[in-house]
């Protein structure tokens, strides 16, 4: 993987507490993790709002295909 050098300042609380929460870990790893860590995030967010759109219509609003609420109970059962 390659790898690229980033020279920042940070929060020194937030740089100390990620510390103690890796132990051991260098703080190009902790660095990696919180990257990841918003990346998924983010990712989770976007999965979400793509999904906020069965909010809108009732499960039970039957469309072509049927209704989704008898798709789920028949995928239950």
């Amino acid at each position: 993987m390659a790898r690229t050098r980033v020279s920042t300042t940070v929060d020194d609380h937030l740089l100390q507490q990620a510390r103690q929460l890796l132990a051991g870990a260098n703080d190009a790893s902790v660095l990696d993790q919180a990257l990841e860590a918003m990346i998924v995030a983010h990712r989770r967010a976007e999965i979400d709002a793509e999904y906020a759109g069965y909010d809108v219509e009732p499960d039970h609003t039957p469309d072509e295909w049927g209704d989704l609420a008898s798709f789920r109970n028949a995928a239950g059962r």
